[in-house]
């Protein structure tokens, strides 16, 4: 998981780079989406499911196809922060902590640009 999370901390710092260069506000609040899936329904349901118990907002599970066709199954778990990389880096040490946990991938975050005039874009 070490290796996972370097990714993601370096990630985590090259987006909110780029979305500060390109305007976003910096001191905003942000909706960040974070991605988790999984190829067995049930199991990604029952992760859904705990997360939704443990008090997270959870969008509802879509179907997709990975590059190679195969059907994947995936859902969002939704928090609200500051654009702040030490709480970033946090959030996503528990995301792949909780993907462990539950047996599915978290496959990183996103978020929307923020408008420092307080419209958001999506």
């Amino acid at each position: 998981m070490n290796q996972a999370l370097e990714s993601l901390k370096e990630f985590n710092r090259e987006i909110r780079q780029e979305l500060i260069s390109d305007g976003s506000d910096p001191e905003g609040i942000y909706i960040i989406e974070h991605h988790f899936s999984a190829e067995d329904f049930d199991q990604l349901e029952k992760a859904a499911m705990i997360a939704f118990k443990l008090g997270f907002e959870v969008t509802d599970a879509e179907q997709i196809e990975d590059d190679e066709g195969a059907v994947i199954f995936s859902f969002d778990l939704v928090t609200e922060k500051l654009l702040d990389v030490v709480l970033l880096d946090a959030e996503c040490e528990t995301m792949l902590d909780y993907a462990q946990q539950w047996g599915v991938e978290y496959d990183g975050w996103g978020t929307y640009f923020v408008d420092p005039e307080g419209e958001e874009e999506g």
